[in-house]
């Protein structure tokens, strides 16, 4: 069986143990992880998860498993509607980022990999991680849900009763793997 192809993209607001963690759930349930970071989402995942270096050994996952794109490269594979995958996450992802998907600029390749998820009507999630937001994020994030776009603040809830910040931080990366269709076994949903 040839496994799902979702796109991840990293941006920089804070949230790195979320970006890890859909990653390693994204593989562990069968996945293929096409990676994409920015450059304050390379420092982003440095401070908050000390990951000095793009490889799936950093990720603690398997190599054949994710291919990590340069983010500079906008002739990257992941920048063609010709690329066929089954959705994309940008797990965090900055108002700076919202705002650029929503103005149709394409100046890394993030930017340039989710413009082209839009046109081709692929599930995109955003996960956005910034509070409070001003009027113009609400209008960006709006036109952007407008457009068919997921909106999934990183908000995690309460009501499994969560005892450590790994409980957090499954929650959340739980909701994100499901709205791209992978199924997994987290104990994160209301029976």
């Amino acid at each position: 069986m040839v496994p799902k192809k979702i796109v991840v993209g990293v941006t920089g607001a804070s949230g790195a143990p979320y970006a890890v963690r859909v990653v390693q759930l994204l593989i562990e349930y069968g996945a293929q992880v096409h990676l994409a970071v920015s450059t304050m989402g390379r420092r982003l995942l440095f401070e908050e998860s000390n990951i000095k270096t793009l490889c799936a050994e950093q990720f603690k996952v398997d190599a054949q498993f994710l291919v990590i794109h340069n983010d500079n490269d906008l002739g990257s594979s992941i920048a063609s509607g010709s690329f066929l995958h089954n959705g994309m996450i940008i797990v965090p992802c900055s108002s700076n980022s919202v705002g650029a998907i929503a103005s149709g600029l394409t100046n890394t390749l993030v930017q340039r990999a989710a413009a082209v998820t839009i046109k081709e009507n692929r599930q995109l999630v955003l996960a956005h991680r910034e509070t409070p937001i001003s009027a113009i994020d609400v209008e960006n994030l709006t036109k952007l849900s407008r457009a068919g776009v997921t909106i999934a603040p990183l908000s995690p809830g309460f009501y499994m009763q969560p005892k450590t910040i790994d409980d957090l931080v499954d929650f959340m990366a739980g909701k994100l793997v499901d709205l791209v269709g992978i199924h997994h076994d987290l104990p994160v949903r209301w029976c």
